[in-house]
């Protein structure tokens, strides 16, 4: 799951002391860091993190801090699963590597001739699209589109992907970057149609088993008999609550994995090592070199910070599964993960030969700061306090969400009602990507609710005239939009629309939802 380009510094100052494992003589670059580390959980009021570092081929840290679930002793530690979220790609596109490799296919392959269900809105873009387009976030496809069709759903990879055909394009196909997630699913779809392995099976048993990563899985069955599992956990009324897992293997090549710090030090060690760990290839400097080989152009922002401007970049791009940027005059290779309630990045620089894994569960940026300080120390760049930085920034953007709130508020057309009787608006619907939808009135109250989806059931609030408030079930607190009904010139109802913010990877703007004629 995204996340994500974005690639926002916080603090995590350094050391290791007690537990976890350390190298003797460890270097001046980590000296403090249990004492800064707690005191990181301790101001961002989060449950727990873990850290694993690489440098030099060796693992020179790996620990984990604070508690697996708020309010329980159990502890983080080297084993704690987290979800790893959209690291899970760079796990595709070395999986597709390795097939390559063995020339079993090529990375300009056409899709189709791989997945001939496979189709785009554009029957062009799907007799052009390839392998490499997969991997690269250029399909012309809105940014994380197809989300409805993955989270918290029902529907299989390839009841998702067969959907995708009904999306329509907002740019050029290869002209504009726009991060993806569906089309990772066709790149591990296109792993199991040309090893004749499911994309889990093929990771477990290419990956993960010669890498020794005996703890890490994609698979929600699995999570079920694990013991060491940090859960998700999401922020109210500013304090951490957990909530469990929400089953994702739908998502699978995208963003399913769940790994621990230990494990990634692992991987961290082979992509750092150019497909060679423990003395053992994996794979060649060919593939090691596409990896990370800038593929699609990813614009980069103007800081509207300007603690930032230091280290803005001055390039981006997204090579296979990797995010490419320059950093303090070195080539940084990174990705972020976000899931439900989890957060996790994995930063390299391949000419230092360090590598970089943080794991958290909860939303925030403190995951991504500690990175960029233990990144900052190894750098021998000027010591930030980023954890200070972005926890100011968190508490204005919560201070600004609490004042629109109150516009919106101050907004509404009081003494206004519904141009129908509810009952009226109760009925099936229909979206033509996504399938059906359903409308009903429980308690006086109007309900939505997804076929495929029960993690969008939401109660209706009467807003102002058709418009109703979505307070979402969900226990992920979902941020509460609107959805507002059209009539046509008889007064029977033509179907709704959604102004709802997006939820993780979902975009309700790509819904175009249509009455059921006859449905009442």
């Amino acid at each position: 799951m995204h996340r994500r380009a974005a690639v926002l510094p916080v603090l995590f100052a350094l050391f290791l002391s007690l537990g976890g494992s350390v190298a003797f003589g460890q270097a001046s670059p980590l000296a403090g860091f249990d004492d800064s580390a707690n005191n990181a959980i301790r101001e961002w009021n989060v449950p727990g993190l873990a850290v694993s570092v690489v440098k030099d081929g060796k693992v020179v840290f790996s620990k984990g801090y604070g508690l697996r679930e708020v309010g329980k002793p159990a502890p983080v530690d080297e084993h704690t699963l987290f979800s790893i979220g959209s690291i899970s790609k760079s796990f595709t596109a070395l999986a597709l590597g390795l097939l390559v490799e063995e020339g079993k296919l090529s990375w300009d392959d056409p899709v189709s001739q791989h997945l001939p269900y496979f189709q785009m809105y554009d029957p062009y873009v799907t007799r052009e699209l390839t392998v490499r387009d997969l991997l690269t976030h250029r399909s012309g496809l809105p940014d994380v589109s197809g989300g409805i069709l993955w989270y918290g759903s029902d529907y299989s990879r390839e009841e998702v992907l067969k959907r995708v055909r009904y999306i329509k394009p907002v740019s050029s196909f290869r002209g504009t970057y726009a991060y993806q997630n569906v089309m990772y699913m066709a790149a591990g779809e296109v792993v199991r149609a040309v090893s004749g392995k499911s994309w889990d099976d093929f990771i477990r048993e290419r990956l993960f088993t010669p890498l020794g990563m005996e703890e890490s899985q994609s698979l929600f069955r699995d999570l079920k008999t694990s013991r060491n599992v940090a859960l998700p956990h999401v922020r109210i009324d500013g304090k951490p609550v957990a909530i469990a897992y929400r089953d994702s293997d739908a998502l699978g090549p995208a963003g399913s994995i769940l790994s621990n710090v230990h494990d990634m030090a692992r991987y961290m060690q082979l992509l750092l090592g150019e497909g060679t760990i423990d003395g053992k290839k994996l794979y060649g400097e060919s593939v090691a070199r596409e990896l990370f080989t800038p593929q699609m152009v990813v614009p980069v922002p103007p800081s509207s910070r300007p603690e930032f401007k230091s280290i803005d970049p001055r390039f981006r791009a997204y090579g296979l599964g990797w995010f490419l940027r320059d950093y303090r005059g070195r080539k940084l290779v990174s990705h972020t993960g976000g899931m439900d309630g989890m957060t996790a990045v994995v930063m390299l620089v391949p000419e230092e030969k360090l590598g970089i894994t943080v794991l958290s569960h909860q939303d925030g940026a403190l995951f991504n700061g500690m990175a960029f300080r233990i990144l900052d120390a190894y750098l021998g760049a000027p010591r930030t306090d980023w954890a200070q930085v972005l926890l100011k920034y968190r508490g204005e953007g919560e201070r600004q969400a609490k004042e629109a709130e109150a516009k919106l508020v101050a907004a509404r057309v009081q003494g206004t009602k519904p141009a129908l009787e509810l009952g009226r608006y109760a009925g099936s619907y229909r979206d033509r990507m996504y399938g059906n939808l359903s409308v009903t009135q429980e308690n006086g109250r109007l309900v939505l609710g997804f076929s495929h989806s029960p993690s969008f059931t939401a109660d209706l609030e009467h807003w102002q005239y058709d418009t109703f408030r979505l307070h979402w079930r969900d226990p992920m607190n979902f941020p509460k939009g609107f959805l507002t009904f059209s009539l046509d010139s008889k007064g029977n109802i033509k179907g709704f629309t959604f102004d709802q913010p997006k939820l993780l990877d979902v975009n309700f703007d790509e819904l175009a939802v249509e009455r059921v004629p006859n449905a009442r």
